[in-house]
């Protein structure tokens, strides 16, 4: 049996490096804004130690005006330097951390468990789940902050715990994603409460622990209400203007007396009631079992984040969590009730992304179930244990089939497909060309120009052309050096060209030109659609 697991083991780590790494650079089928975002500020602070807005080292990247957290983009950095400004570049560091975290619910499942069999299942589930690999295929923070908070909670759990290294991990997580900053403090709280025991017992290295982090807490929070969890939250909180219009909408219908009215219409009982509906939601196995999430980009339409199969598994092993001895069972349990309430307040719940820390609770439950399941029936352990591999490989295969054949042909257009085709359009006849237009109908085209052309990051910034500007929490480019953005209604008044003495080129939605222009190319999406019309003013 051991000799078994040693082959097991390695096994499932190449499957999970396959399954993350194949084809990367084409599934997803192209980069999208968020991505280019990612890898071009990367590139600018390789090449000049500042982002794309000339600021040295920031802690915060103003990126869209949305201001993305540094981490990604600093652990981007040498990967840029190594493959180059590039699809391999951005999205490498994500499937390698996709592998360690999977690693890591190896190890603490070994450290929960008496043998090495549940620790085996875990790590099969975790290399072929489809939450975990569609994810660690998107240069995405989140998938950051998960690795750190995964590797954190191995080091709380361990039988000697070492919490100066789960601190610093969990200190590292809210610079990396913005739930981080609501998880990490509360996990570190909570594991202290309930291995307390164990804590004590050493209160020099609780208390060395608890000042690391709160150091990068510290320097995290002014950040997050100043500038960039705040815009982020702007652009997904719950409470938005639409809400505000519809309690005002419902309080002005006089359902109750004035008074009654009040009460039940306000801000506080529309965000507490809509935040409790979508926490609940995110418990939903239709959500996680079924159809996934909404979001085309991160989850599979019609297809589960965990395979069904494994549903029942769940149930069993959060009941014998809730039975175990083991206090560390409990902060499983605990962990998995507390993940679910960044995405709580946002919109769109239940979001893959903003959830995805659930994956791991559920992942490590759901082989405790198998394993205590298996040791109660040990007679037809070979029958179970065959069975449910056997289901899994039917389930992977044809998660595979939709993911890697039907997704990208389908799902092509939520992901910008089209930009690089028409910026290497550019880039190759663009030297002829005095004015170049570029819709933005798909995105932000600026940015995708800056990352396929590989701008000078400080002839970017020095530009005399660069027109940019904010507007409704965000910061809009409208042009630099020769590249005009216009939003796509506003092309065919605003597309000027001189032709007596200019040469002018428009990239374009499908149809959206003048009449007195030359087609000379259309871009498809990957299911025939026409996405773009490149055309010559200059007939």
């Amino acid at each position: 049996m051991i000799m078994l697991y040693k082959l097991i083991v390695p096994s499932t780590l190449f499957l999970a490096v396959f399954l993350r790494f194949f084809n990367l650079n084409s599934l997803p089928p192209s980069l999208n804004w968020d991505e280019v975002s990612l890898g071009y500020n990367a590139y600018s602070i390789l090449k000049t130690g500042k982002d794309e807005w000339g600021q040295f080292m920031p802690l915060s990247f103003r990126a869209y005006g949305e201001y993305k957290l540094p981490a990604y983009i600093y652990l981007d950095v040498p990967f840029i330097a190594l493959f180059g400004l590039n699809e391999w570049g951005v999205r490498i560091p994500s499937a390698i951390l996709g592998i360690i975290t999977c690693i890591f619910i190896y190890l603490i499942l070994k450290e929960l468990s008496q043998g090495s069999s549940m620790a085996v299942v875990g790590f099969f589930i975790a290399a072929t789940a489809p939450w975990l690999i569609i994810l660690s295929r998107i240069a995405l923070e989140a998938n950051l902050a998960l690795t750190f908070t995964t590797a954190a909670m191995y080091f709380f759990l361990k039988e000697k715990p070492n919490s100066i290294l789960a601190s610093l991990l969990l200190g590292l997580s809210v610079f990396a994603y913005n739930s981080g900053r609501v998880v990490s403090p509360l996990l570190l709280i909570l594991s202290a409460v309930i291995l307390w025991k164990k804590f004590k017992s050493n209160i020099p290295q609780t208390l060395i622990s608890s000042t690391i982090f709160m150091i990068f807490f510290s320097m995290a929070i002014p950040l997050a209400f100043l500038q960039d969890s705040s815009a982020r939250y702007k652009l997904t909180a719950i409470l938005d203007q639409g809400a505000i219009n519809q309690i005002n909408e419902l309080r002005g219908k006089n359902l109750y007396p004035p008074a009654l009215n009040n009460i039940i219409f306000n801000r506080v009982t529309y965000f507490s009631s809509h935040a409790l509906k979508n926490y609940i939601s995110h418990f939903n196995p239709n959500f996680i079992f079924i159809n996934g999430g909404s979001n085309y980009q991160f989850s599979v339409p019609g297809s589960p984040l965990m395979f069904l199969v494994l549903f029942p598994f769940l149930i069993y092993g959060i009941w014998a969590a809730f039975k175990s001895n083991d206090k560390r069972w409990q902060l499983v349990i605990l962990w998995l009730l507390l993940t679910p309430i960044p995405a709580a307040i946002t919109r769109d719940s239940p979001h893959a992304l903003r959830s995805l820390m659930i994956a791991i609770p559920v992942i490590l439950l759901t082989a405790l179930g198998i394993d205590k399941i298996v040791s109660l029936n040990l007679k037809y352990k070979l029958l179970l244990t065959t069975g449910v591999s056997i289901l899994v490989a039917i389930f992977l295969v044809t998660f595979l089939q939709n993911y890697g054949v039907n997704y990208p042909k389908d799902y092509s257009w939520s992901w910008q497909y089209g930009y690089k085709q028409a910026v290497d359009f550019v880039d190759q006849n663009g030297e002829e060309y005095s004015k170049v237009y570029i819709t933005k109908k798909y995105g932000e085209p600026h940015e995708f120009l800056l990352f396929y052309k590989q701008v000078n990051p400080q002839e970017y910034i020095n530009d005399k052309n660069l027109v940019r500007f904010p507007q409704s929490d965000w910061w809009w480019v409208d042009r630099f050096d020769k590249y005009f953005f216009l939003n796509d209604w506003e092309v065919k008044d605003k597309a000027l060209c001189d032709t007596d003495v200019e040469k002018c080129l428009l990239v374009t939605s499908p149809g959206n030109y003048p009449k007195e222009v030359k087609l000379l190319q259309t871009i498809n999406f990957l299911n025939g659609t026409p996405a773009f019309d490149i055309v010559d003013f200059n007939i």
